[in-house]
């Protein structure tokens, strides 16, 4: 059974390391979207993740109503010093909230593909597995928008 500790540990470092993806490539670049159709940002899927969790941990689990617009989420853009703050500040509210939780308790809602009663921990993993998610395809979504970005400096 993996503690809280480890459980912070890990979406510390999923979160750290998307708030690092978007201070690399600085507020121009996190908010390009890759030529697809449906294409988010970096800044945006981030700024997805912060929702995701302050709805899956903030309410769900911790019992703070929480106003949440999930498509508005994918359409932030900004600058990346203030996400990266909110970045900061989520990791330590998640200690707090996960400190307090009740894994076994149950939450009233259903978490997305479980078949069985939703608890406090499955509402924790679902969030945490949709963070680990986005991280890889931040990483991805990096490369490719730097890869991008250079082609077009060097066609210039």
């Amino acid at each position: 059974m993996i503690t809280r500790g480890q459980y912070l540990f890990f979406m510390a470092r999923a979160l750290y390391g998307m708030a690092g993806i978007v201070e690399e490539l600085g507020d121009d670049l996190a908010n390009r979207k890759l030529p697809f159709p449906g294409a988010n940002s970096p800044y945006a899927v981030l700024n997805h993740c912060l929702g995701a969790i302050e709805y899956w941990v903030g309410d769900v689990v911790a019992g703070r109503r929480v106003h949440r617009d999930r498509d508005a989420e994918f359409q932030a853009s900004g600058q990346v010093g203030p996400l990266v703050a909110r970045v900061r500040a989520t990791v330590e509210l998640l200690a707090k909230d996960v400190g307090n939780a009740y894994v076994r308790r149950s939450i009233g809602v259903p978490v997305p593909g479980l078949h069985d009663e939703s608890d406090q921990g499955a509402a924790l993993f679902h969030v945490y597995t949709d963070v680990v998610q986005h991280h890889g395809q931040m990483e991805i979504m990096r490369d490719a928008i730097i890869y991008e970005n250079e082609k077009r400096e060097n066609y210039v």
